[in-house]
């Protein structure tokens, strides 16, 4: 397959190209923001890990949660061991399958995620004062289906 440079150029000025390109700097700087913004050393995946549990409670098991977070078992178990030697959340054995672990959060790691979302409330604040409410709120339906479909069609 021989490069063309035209059709290289052509391809990244594709509005979906370029959205996905915004998207990918947004999440980089985004990302970037938030670990430096957590408390206690607390990385990027941990935060989302708590912020997982924290919006949908119950219990999962490492293979569930990497598959959510579309990481390695081998990176949700080292996110999620890190976690539970802080006393963030707790790893049980599954009741009918020994083999198996559940993952959950404590109230440790509620109190955690809130003293994080606290942390980031400086920063959230600056970026509320850049942009609009109603520019949020246009922005959002386009990011929810464009996440729904990703999400569907993994």
């Amino acid at each position: 397959m021989t490069l063309q440079p035209s059709a290289v150029a052509k391809a990244k000025d594709r509005p979906d190209f370029m959205v996905f390109n915004e998207i990918a700097i947004i999440a980089q700087l985004a990302e970037n923001r938030l670990e430096r913004s957590l408390p206690d050393g607390m990385s990027a995946a941990q935060f989302g890990l708590l912020n997982h549990f924290s919006r949908r409670g119950g219990q999962e098991s490492p293979a569930q949660l990497a598959s959510a977070f579309q990481v390695t078992k081998g990176a949700m178990t080292n996110t999620v061991q890190k976690l539970e030697a802080r006393g963030l959340i707790r790893v049980v054995p599954h009741g009918q399958d020994g083999r198996r672990k559940l993952v959950s959060i404590t109230p440790e790691g509620v109190i955690a995620h809130g003293q994080a979302i606290l942390a980031l409330r400086p920063y959230f604040a600056s970026l509320r004062e850049a942009f609009t409410d109603q520019e949020f709120e246009t922005a959002l339906p386009f990011l929810r289906a464009m996440r729904a479909w990703l999400d569907d069609n993994r």
